[in-house]
């Protein structure tokens, strides 16, 4: 927006020193005219008949006063001037440092030296959006070009899928077809995710009472049919588990996990253990499961999107589009809660996440069947 010029903030602060200077000038020249001049007599032979009287002092005394007033108004200037730079180059450094922000050069820091006062805190503060920020962005772009990495995968199979046939149509048409649904179940799948995840990024939902512990059920009652072919056995325990959000979000985060404790477990004879309890404030679902041992540098890896570890890549039907712990990890955060990813020494990983508890919201109703 716009606005009208006007004085800058050294101007305004010159002006000011330059003022409060002539004020306390003048109020100087008044205690002396009160407490000095008033008591000289008015007459023509003074004080005591051999000093000055107040005529010739008032004379005397104003041509230097006003001298005086003069130099203090030169000095207020330019010492207020001076002043007023040196207190204001350390916003000077960090304007300079918002513009050069505001222009695409997140790289550039203010790092103030000197005493903590509150220039120093403000350009801190500064710094530390700064590399939120730069974080941040670096983080989006990243992510917008691995998505459009594996968005891409889909679309050229199809395409050599399509030109194939076209300079052989003698080719089995069912084959291609089902090839062609293949492909183009995934893409929407990953198109889904993408769109999932933004939501929870962003966190444009309604809050409303959510149990846990009957997401917790629903998603192990949609799964159990996976966890039967693999041999997994899964298990819900824990009661009820009060929280505030999105049921949409919430149910989703939680199959994700089951679902990836269900995938990325033993080839048979494993477990899957979903948990729900009120902590204190706070509600956690834990999921456990068995499974091969992950490398502890492959851990704080897993919740960052299209990131697999080798040990946890599939190549089946359920290989997944490297979002799941990256949707879990976003509908945490929009939920303002935490997520804990903790290796179990005997192989598999422990998920604990806690959100905030409510104790007091009404008991949610019951999930369809």
């Amino acid at each position: 927006m716009r606005r009208r010029p006007g004085l800058s903030a050294r101007l305004k602060l010159t002006l000011s020193y330059a003022g409060f200077l002539l004020v306390a000038g003048a109020l100087l020249m008044a205690v002396v005219w009160v407490f000095l001049l008033r008591y000289v007599p008015d007459n023509p032979q003074g004080l005591l008949g051999i000093s000055p009287n107040r005529y010739l002092l008032v004379r005397t005394f104003a041509p230097a006063a006003a001298l005086a007033m003069a130099f203090l108004l030169v000095f207020g200037l330019l010492g207020g001037w001076i002043l007023a730079g040196r207190m204001l180059a350390p916003l000077t450094r960090i304007t300079d440092a918002a513009r050069r922000a505001g222009n695409g050069s997140l790289s550039h820091r203010v790092r103030m030296e000197g005493r903590r006062d509150e220039f120093r805190e403000l350009s801190d503060a500064f710094d530390s959006m700064l590399d939120t920020l730069e974080s941040h962005v670096a983080e989006q772009q990243r992510f917008a070009a691995n998505a459009s990495h594996e968005l891409r995968t889909p679309l050229a199979i199809s395409r050599t899928l399509l030109d194939v046939a076209r300079k052989d149509p003698t080719r089995d048409r069912g084959e291609l077809i089902e090839r062609l649904h293949t492909v183009n179940t995934r893409a929407i799948d990953l198109t889904e995710a993408l769109l999932l995840l933004s939501r929870g990024e962003r966190g444009t939902f309604t809050r409303e009472p959510v149990d846990l512990s009957l997401v917790a059920e629903e998603a192990a009652e949609t799964l159990l049919p996976l966890a039967e072919q693999r041999g997994i056995t899964l298990d819900v325990t824990g009661g009820t588990t009060r929280t505030a959000g999105s049921a949409e979000l919430l149910l989703r985060m939680v199959t994700n996990l089951v679902q990836n404790a269900i995938v990325h477990n033993l080839p048979a004879g494993g477990t899957v253990t979903v948990h729900t309890e009120a902590h204190g404030d706070a509600s956690v679902l834990r999921v456990e499961n068995t499974g091969h041992p992950l490398p502890p540098e492959l851990v704080p890896t897993l919740t960052e999107p299209f990131q697999r570890g080798s040990e946890r890549v599939r190549t089946d039907e359920h290989a997944g589009v490297g979002l799941g712990l990256a949707i879990v990890h976003s509908v945490v955060r929009a939920h303002d809660g935490t997520l804990d990813l903790t290796p179990r020494p005997a192989g598999g990983l422990l998920v604990t996440i806690r959100l905030p508890g409510r104790a007091g919201c009404p008991a949610p109703p019951s999930p369809r069947p």
